[in-house]
């Protein structure tokens, strides 16, 4: 199956990984939210709720599942959203190790580069070990959690499928592909989950990427660590809650 169009908002997302994982320098992190703090991480997307972060723990009841963030991390929702709505102007979120960039996103048939997708597609979560000016010995870990209309991708009909223009993107940044997506289980949940590595100097950035389809929307749920352990912690900080809509 051929899709005319990349998912855009992983496209950024990587970007954001990518330029967080820069060469060690000396840097100063903000303060993270207090542990009380209650924070809405996105504006509604239609049909999806946003969902909402109180005590470290992002949860979302229309899609009927939560995330732990880990103690420490900064919220970046609200910025990598504001990037996906300004795709028109030049992004300068390039990768300081290798300079480079996501794809240019394709033009709708007014010229305008993903003009109905840029309202509804939304990041519900971006959370970063550290904020992407801060840099550090470590990848930055990160956790992204995105929904985007499956209308945009004529076609998709199964969660596996959004694999096809993912690896696009992720093969794009230099990442290479672990294995062949397949399906997993959280709970009572299944999921198809993609895994990829990229060397970065004498590091290795580790991605896995869940996906499920959703009234609708795809909605990918993907995590980026140092080390394999690493990852499989943060998914397993995913729970489904039972009764979720």
């Amino acid at each position: 199956m051929v899709f005319d169009r990349f998912p855009i908002l992983l496209a950024l997302s990587m970007s954001f990984f990518l330029t967080a994982a820069a060469l060690p320098a000396p840097g100063q992190a903000s303060p993270p939210a207090p542990s009380g703090h209650v924070s809405r991480t996105a504006s509604s997307t239609a049909g999806i709720d946003p969902g909402s972060v109180t005590n470290g723990v992002y949860r979302n009841n229309t899609l009927g599942f939560t995330c732990k963030i880990p103690s420490g991390w900064v919220l970046r929702t609200d910025e990598m959203n504001a990037e996906d709505e300004n795709r028109d102007q030049p992004i300068n979120t390039a990768n300081r190790d290798n300079q480079t960039q996501p794809p240019t996103p394709p033009k709708d048939t007014k010229g305008n580069p993903n003009s109905s997708r840029s309202t509804i597609s939304r990041v519900l979560l971006a959370a970063f070990s550290r904020p992407p000016e801060a840099r550090g010995e470590e990848v930055n870990s990160s956790i992204v959690i995105a929904a985007e209309p499956m209308a945009a991708y004529p076609g998709l009909k199964e969660a596996v499928q959004y694999f096809g223009p993912l690896t696009e993107v992720a093969t794009a940044q230099g990442f290479t592909v672990d294995e062949e997506p397949y399906e997993i289980a959280i709970g009572t949940k299944r999921l198809v989950r993609g895994d990829f590595h990229k060397d970065v100097g004498t590091r290795v950035m580790r991605q896995s990427t869940l996906v499920m389809l959703f009234h609708g929307y795809a909605v990918s749920i993907t995590v980026i660590a140092g080390s394999q352990d690493d990852v499989e912690d943060l998914i397993d900080g995913l729970e489904f809650v039972p009764g979720g809509k």
